[in-house]
């Protein structure tokens, strides 16, 4: 294995790597502009997923609590001039009809950021990066992964199943899905287990509590559990390789729960 260390970057050099590495982030997902001028100031970067929502992207190179509402007052600009910034980007294909996503990326984030986003009715992803050097080359390379908001309490709104499934753009990856709930159906041939579609996720409940979520991505899915150590954790999900060891966090907490 090559050696590499890691290393810090300007905000200049993120946002650059953030260009250049945008699939790196999230696949399928293609970089549209920087540092547009808004009301409230430049914002960093907008990107448009796989399916067709638009992306504002707040960047930071340290743990900073004030990016929150920082990138909200640019969510509020973007959301608020949506139609235009789709015309004026057309050849990106961006849909004005959906959510625009809002995703922050920093070297970390606290806890307390972490539960204020829990509360936030917008589709935010916190997504953490880490900056390499391979030994012998000056190429800084990024390397993101997808921080776990954990979901609120339960509120009384009316959520299909299809809409959750069909919020995944690969059909593949929706496949699995699909299989791992009827899967997950059959562990409790009592009918106890109660899968319900939630806002942003597919809530899994035994006994009346919640042992896991499901929460769907353009190209991939997250299954949210308690691991070993009772800490709520995500995995995510891009193949049926990457299943067992959630697929096993998840059904020993379901176990705990069960009566």
């Amino acid at each position: 294995m090559a050696k590499y260390k890691h290393v810090d970057v300007s905000e200049q050099l993120l946002e650059d790597l953030v260009r250049q590495h945008t699939d790196s982030i999230e696949e399928g997902m293609i970089y549209v502009h920087h540092q547009r001028i808004t009301g409230s100031g430049r914002l960093d970067v907008l990107l448009v997923d796989s399916g067709h929502s638009l992306v504002l992207a707040e960047l930071k190179v340290v743990e900073d609590d004030g990016m929150l509402f920082q990138a909200l007052d640019y969510y509020d600009y973007v959301s608020s001039h949506l139609e235009a910034i789709a015309r004026l980007y057309g050849k990106f294909s961006i849909d004005p009809t959906q959510t625009v996503r809002l995703f922050l990326i920093a070297p970390s984030f606290s806890q307390s950021l972490i539960t204020r986003c829990k509360w936030i009715d917008v589709p935010i992803s916190l997504v953490s990066y880490k900056c390499i050097k391979l030994e012998g080359s000056d190429e800084t390379i990024p390397v993101f992964s997808e921080q776990t908001i954990p979901s609120p309490p339960d509120v009384l709104e009316t959520h299909s199943l299809d809409d959750r499934l069909n919020y995944i753009t690969d059909v593949e990856v929706r496949a699995i899905v699909k299989t791992l709930l009827e899967q997950i159906a059959g562990w409790d041939t009592t009918g106890k287990i109660l899968i319900e579609p939630i806002k942003y996720s597919i809530a899994l409940k035994v006994s009346g509590r919640n042992f896991a979520y499901i929460s769907p991505r353009r190209k991939f899915f997250l299954i949210e559990t308690f691991n070993q150590d009772g800490k709520w954790v995500g995995y995510p999900i891009h193949s049926n390789e990457d299943l067992n060891a959630a697929v096993e966090q998840a059904r020993d907490s379901f176990t705990r729960y069960r009566k």
